[in-house]
């Protein structure tokens, strides 16, 4: 008899363990099913919006030829250094920046390099009402020497370089994000024509360049120089009144034909802008 209940009670146990796995089983399937086909599309275009960004590609401006073919203008392409927001600390942000600058000055390549103190870090390079509003904004004593003003910045932006000059250089990029600011989505310019050799030993060290992107421009080249200049034309960026009357077609910082051929043809040579998505990194 005891024996009896003692498997009846076990059975018991058994049936409660499957229905509950059972039970288990069928809200798992629910959730996946909503997750998967309820609410799949909107997971999925979340999940995009988060790992990848939207750029333009920017359209090749059209050639201008003789009637023999001989080539008058064309466009060249030219490489282009952006720098995106991620998930590094500062150490690593800080080892990037440095690395690129150690590129930028190999190869003298111009970089953002506003912060008001001069390379050698012995003076200001703004002076009086200038200065004492600059000194104001981040609480720095009225009298503040340029090392006193760099060794805030050091603190500021936890850099670890023991070299004022090597911690200036880092300051530089660090200060034109303070007051530019940059996103994970909303870049900001580094530097502009960069020759190929930067881009090949970015390319293969990507990963001591997070968040570092290239992009590539068209740049207008004229093969005789100024031979017929006057009929060519040239090109120049959109004024004001020129992207107001056609804000559909072009950008504010777009260049367009200004004279001669470049502006009476300009909308056989503009081309087509494309839009592309990019793999967020960090």
């Amino acid at each position: 008899m005891k024996k009896r209940i003692k498997k009846e009670y076990t059975n018991l146990r058994f049936n409660i363990l499957i229905i509950l796995v059972y039970i288990i089983g069928v809200i798992l399937i629910i959730k996946l099913f909503e997750l998967q086909i309820v609410k799949g599309a909107e997971y999925r275009e979340t999940s995009n919006t988060r790992l990848s960004r939207e750029s333009t590609l920017e359209a090749t401006r059209g050639q201008i030829v003789d009637r023999s073919g001989n080539e008058l203008a064309t466009s060249t392409s030219a490489f282009n250094l952006e720098l995106y927001k991620t998930k590094s600390d500062d150490e690593t942000l800080n080892n990037c920046i440095l690395n690129l600058i150690n590129l930028f000055e190999k190869y003298k390549i111009n970089y953002p390099n506003n912060f008001p103190i001069n390379n050698e870090c012995t003076a200001y390079t703004i002076e009086g009402e200038e200065l004492s509003k600059w000194l104001k904004r981040y609480k720095l004593e009225e009298n503040a020497t340029p090392e006193q003003a760099i060794n805030f910045f050091i603190d500021k932006y936890d850099i670890s370089s023991q070299n004022l000059e090597q911690a200036r250089k880092i300051i530089s990029i660090r200060y034109e994000i303070t007051t530019k600011g940059y996103s994970s989505t909303k870049s900001i310019g580094l530097a502009e024509n960069v020759p190929r050799e930067i881009i090949a030993q970015i390319s293969e060290k990507n990963a001591e360049f997070p968040g570092v992107t290239i992009t590539t421009e068209s740049t207008r080249k004229y093969n005789y120089d100024n031979l017929a200049s006057h009929i060519l034309g040239y090109i120049g960026k959109i004024s004001e009144k020129e992207y107001n009357e056609q804000k559909e077609i072009y950008n504010n910082d777009d260049y367009v034909g200004k004279t001669g051929i470049e502006a009476l043809f300009e909308d056989y040579l503009r081309g087509q802008k494309r839009k592309t998505r990019n793999r967020n990194v960090g």
